[in-house]
């Protein structure tokens, strides 16, 4: 089965009824989880960016919490890929780039203050390394003024 690109699939969309789209997005949402969280997403907290972004947070500190740090280097590693995975989804969801940088500091910000020994594991530090390495590259995209005050928040995630 040749699968359509996103402008055919466009052009075919804008012919269908309301009824059509309704049900083709039900039947969207019944196969994947990450359809429906999409979804969800457009729906209900696309218009709200300010609560999106506090209940990641939250759901980042939440997982951050159950983090043991008497664990194995591995099982740390494990679990803060995992965090950052999670972050990454929710981040997908979003078209809005300052939302990508509060989540991505919400990241390490969480990684660092979860006492997780950063310099004891290669691994854990090449995780936080990268995020701070992202973090540079997005912000320098932002006006100057937006700009300087990630660099400030950046600046304290480094040390």
């Amino acid at each position: 089965m040749k699968t359509a690109t996103s402008q055919e699939i466009k052009k075919e969309l804008q012919h269908l009824s309301a009824a059509k789209l309704t049900e083709i997005c039900l039947r969207l949402a019944r196969f994947k989880k990450e359809n429906k969280e999409l979804l969800s997403y457009l729906l209900f907290e696309e218009h709200d960016e300010q609560g999106y972004v506090a209940s990641v947070k939250t759901m980042i500190d939440d997982e951050f919490a159950v983090v043991k740090v008497s664990n194995s280097p591995y099982l740390l590693k494990k679990s803060c890929r995992k965090i950052l995975r999670q972050t990454n989804k929710y981040i997908r969801y979003t078209s809005v780039e300052t939302t990508e940088v509060e989540l991505l500091m919400h990241y390490c910000e969480a990684f660092r203050t979860a006492k997780i020994p950063l310099y004891k594991s290669t691994a854990l530090t090449n995780i936080y390394l990268s995020q701070i390495k992202k973090l540079e590259k997005l912000i320098k995209n932002f006006h100057e003024d937006l700009e300087y005050d990630y660099l400030r928040q950046l600046d304290s995630l480094r040390t």
